[in-house]
This record gives C-alpha cells, sequence and structure tokens, in this order.
C-alpha cells in the first residue's frame, strides 16, 4: 500500500511538471516562431539559421530531452520505474505543448496540421495527430510500469520489445522520410523540404508494433490473477 501510495505521488508530481514544462516550451516556441516570422510552422525553412538562433535551438531541444530523462530518474526507484516516469513526462509534455499553442495563438487549426516535430538529426515533418498518438501511448506505457510494486514487476519479453523498435524505426522513417530523400543534396536542400503527403501506412503499422509492449503487459497482467490462485489448489 505505501509503495502505490508513493507511486501515484510521483506520477502526480511528474505530470504537474511535464504540463509546467509544456507551457514553457509552447511559449519558447511562440516567440521563436514570431522572431523568424514562421507562426505557421509549414513553409519551406521552418527555421532560418540566421546567426546563432539555429544552433541555440538545436541544444534546447537536446536539453529538453535531458530534462524529462532527469525527471525521470529521480521519480522512479527502479531502472524499469524510472523509464516509465520518463515516458509519461514525455507524453504529457508533448500533448500539452499543442494545447498550450492552441490557447496561445490559436494554431494548430486542426489535428492534421503539419508541424516541424524536431530537428535532430534531420527534420521530422508531420501531422499533429501523429507524435500526440505516441506521446498517449506512452503515457499508457509508463503508467503501467511505474505502478507497479518491485514483487510483481517482470522482466519484459524480447520479442515485444524487438517488435516495439521495429515500431520506432518505422515511424521515424515516415517522420524523416523527405529529408532523407533529399540528405544527398546538402544541408540547404534537408533545411527547405517540405512534405506534401504522410506515409500513413506506415506510421500506423509503426505505432501498432510500439504498443507491443503495452499489449504484453496487459496480457500478463490478466494472467497473473490465474496464477496466484494455482499454488492453493495444491
Amino acid at each position: 500500500m505505501r509503495f502505490m501510495t508513493r507511486a501515484r505521488a510521483c506520477w502526480l508530481v511528474v505530470v504537474v511538471f511535464a504540463i509546467a514544462m509544456a507551457w514553457l516550451e509552447a511559449a519558447t516556441v511562440y516567440y521563436l516562431r514570431v522572431l523568424v516570422d514562421r507562426l505557421q510552422p509549414y513553409q519551406a525553412d521552418p527555421l532560418p539559421m540566421s546567426g546563432a538562433v539555429g544552433q541555440v535551438e538545436l541544444v534546447r531541444e537536446a536539453a529538453t530531452l535531458v530534462m524529462l530523462l532527469t525527471v525521470g530518474m529521480l521519480a522512479g526507484r527502479t531502472w524499469e520505474a524510472r523509464f516509465g516516469f520518463t515516458a509519461i513526462a514525455f507524453g504529457v509534455w508533448d500533448i500539452f505543448y499543442y494545447v498550450f499553442l492552441k490557447a496561445i495563438y490559436d494554431w494548430p487549426k486542426s489535428l492534421f496540421d503539419w508541424d516541424i516535430l524536431f530537428l535532430l538529426p534531420l527534420p521530422w515533418w508531420g501531422p499533429v495527430i501523429a507524435p500526440m498518438s505516441i506521446a498517449a501511448l506512452m503515457i499508457l506505457w509508463g503508467t503501467l510500469v511505474s505502478q507497479r510494486s518491485e514483487e510483481t514487476a517482470r522482466p519484459p519479453l524480447t520479442t515485444a520489445w524487438i517488435l516495439c523498435w521495429i515500431g520506432i524505426g518505422l515511424a521515424l522513417y515516415a517522420f524523416m522520410a523527405d529529408a532523407l530523400r533529399v540528405a544527398d543534396q546538402g544541408v540547404d536542400a534537408v533545411r527547405t523540404v517540405l512534405p506534401t503527403t504522410f506515409n500513413w501506412s506506415v506510421f500506423v503499422v509503426g505505432l501498432a508494433l510500439m504498443a507491443a509492449p503495452v499489449v504484453n503487459m496487459a496480457w500478463r497482467g490478466r494472467r497473473a490473477p490465474l496464477s496466484a490462485i494455482a499454488p492453493s489448489a495444491h
């Protein structure tokens, strides 16, 4: 009971942190877009690399990932729980980032608006609903993992994680396909490429494969009570 109380308290603290960080991220991106005249990100060269702006933004994105990982490391007691809390922080941050951008300047207009999602190692492009779908899956997995007691935790099924990593690779390909297509043409081509279609079939398959660890945990959790009852029959 004490573990569950602590786990739930940590879950709440991580969520509150991620929501506050999402506002900070949304405000920063809004300022940046105003500065470079890119309030609508779907245009060539969404972040003009003038002066030090480009390099500062790349470091800021890396720092964001470090912050999300750090809060997960602090919240969890086991490595599994730490990565679970990191996933929760990332998912909540990502979803509320778009919620707050909508509140700040009424963008995105719809969940299918294109956004420049990330700049490392190449620009990621995709409809807003795509990263939000992954974020929701991360919150679900992170919650399942972080709320388990150390006594009931089981080692992850290797097959499920292999499928998950294949799914991550497919999703990354869907996001970076256009940048990869022109990568041999140099930095300017990568920076100014503008996607026109999103490969939904590849992304949906990737998302389904990424859900493998969640399905595995749900299935094993469903069977756990039966295995717990079995010894009493002897």
